[in-house]
């Protein structure tokens, strides 16, 4: 088990690689939003995550993640850190796991954003 990733799964089985493999492409979305590659914080990272969840699954974005074995921003903030840990990603002397603590709601963010206008849009009330 010389992969990286495969010794993070091993260590903590609650996520699937899928999962693993999503947050890095979400990073990599983030910084194609930016102006410049730079560092950015978990909640930048999380709004990536919600906007590549959306584009690339619909309404059906809750569901996938949760299939992952996600349900809230913290099993992302989870994520991030035993990537950060396994040296996979890096962190500055600011971040915190606590960035990613119940910064939004998956229902919010994954169903009700997403009518049949698409997603981004609201639910009046």
């Amino acid at each position: 088990m010389d992969n990286p990733l495969d010794q993070v799964i091993a260590r903590d089985p609650r996520f699937k690689p899928e999962a693993y493999v999503f947050v890095h492409d979400a990073l990599g979305h983030t910084w194609a939003r930016l102006d410049h590659r730079r560092h950015v914080t978990g909640r930048e990272l999380l709004d990536g995550i919600k906007d590549l969840a959306l584009k690339r699954y619909g309404p059906m974005a809750r569901a996938v993640l949760n299939s992952w074995g996600v349900r809230t921003t913290d099993d992302f903030g989870t994520i991030v850190f035993h990537l950060v840990d396994a040296e996979l990603l890096s962190k500055t002397e600011e971040d915190r796991i606590e960035d990613f603590h119940a910064v939004y709601d998956f229902n919010d963010a994954f169903v009700r954003s997403y009518d049949i206008a698409g997603p981004g849009t609201r639910e009046p009330g």
